[in-house]
């Protein structure tokens, strides 16, 4: 029994421990323009990518595909769009954060069906959308949490500052909030899992249960343990190399990167 306590306690201890790293492996070229936003969609192995197109100019942003190996396949693939930011996928609808309304996208007629607009926003941010279908959108300049379902718009959350990435997992949210990640249950108690995320935090994807790598736009990473301890994995800030709002791959452990104002999409192995 001693010895299984032992070597109960050297696994804990080691995989706590355990230090975590990015090797670059490939960036698209630089035909887009301001990459917000990569979704991956592994069933047909796509990377949608968000552009915001010209700053300060409405309808200039468009939907690009990539494929896996960082081809971009179709760079005005959806256009129209006003600074979209963060996607989300369910069945074969793409959900898009525009300024002040979600779009939705049959990917299949690679076409805006609709527009849900949201009262009151003032810059929709991210996305994430549940196994049931329902659709979560982030409102940075107001704190607020908006939820969609059934096409029907309501507000799910207030007060949380400058809040940005969301991702359901189960029956939570989690949330950048202020700097914090935050994970709020389904009657929306909330627990803050680690703080003093630099930077703008912005994207937020979970790499293993209760395990999550989070990046600030203006150019860092971190590897987010499930004790809430904090990694840097990448740190671009001095280079003046955008961190924006990140997607992942988990069959093949793979990172992509939206570098905004460079225009590309960097992908990364985690290791």
């Amino acid at each position: 029994m001693r010895k299984l306590l032992i070597a109960l306690l050297t696994v804990t201890v080691t995989s706590a421990s355990a230090q975590h790293s990015l090797e670059k492996i490939w960036q698209s070229d630089s035909t887009l323009k301001t990459p917000e936003s990569v979704l991956v969609d592994a069933k047909s192995k796509t990377l949608y990518v968000s552009n915001i197109g010209e700053m300060g100019k409405e309808n200039t942003g468009f939907v690009s595909k990539l494929d896996m190996s960082g081809r971009v396949t179709a760079r005005d693939w959806v256009t129209g769009l006003n600074a979209i930011k963060g996607l989300g996928l369910h069945k074969n609808m793409l959900y898009a954060a525009e300024l002040n309304a979600v779009a939705v996208i049959d990917v299949t007629k690679a076409a805006i069906v609709k527009r849900i607009p949201i009262e009151g926003s003032k810059m929709l941010n991210d996305i994430t959308v549940d196994a049931k279908g329902i659709v979560y959108v982030s409102d940075t300049q107001t704190g607020t949490i908006h939820r969609i379902e059934n096409g029907k718009p309501s507000v799910y959350m207030e007060n949380q500052k400058s809040v940005n990435g969301l991702l359901s997992v189960g029956s939570n949210l989690f949330i950048l909030a202020d700097g914090s990640l935050i994970k709020a249950d389904a009657a929306k108690k909330t627990t803050v899992l680690a703080t003093g995320i630099e930077g703008g935090a912005d994207g937020i994807v979970e790499v293993a249960p209760n395990e999550f790598i989070v990046s600030g736009w203006q150019g860092i990473v971190y590897y987010i343990k499930a004790d809430g301890t904090k990694q840097v994995l990448l740190e671009t800030r001095q280079n003046k190399r955008s961190t924006a709002d990140i997607g992942y791959d988990a069959q093949t452990k793979t990172l992509y990167i939206p570098t905004f104002a460079t225009n590309v999409v960097d992908a990364y192995k985690v290791k």
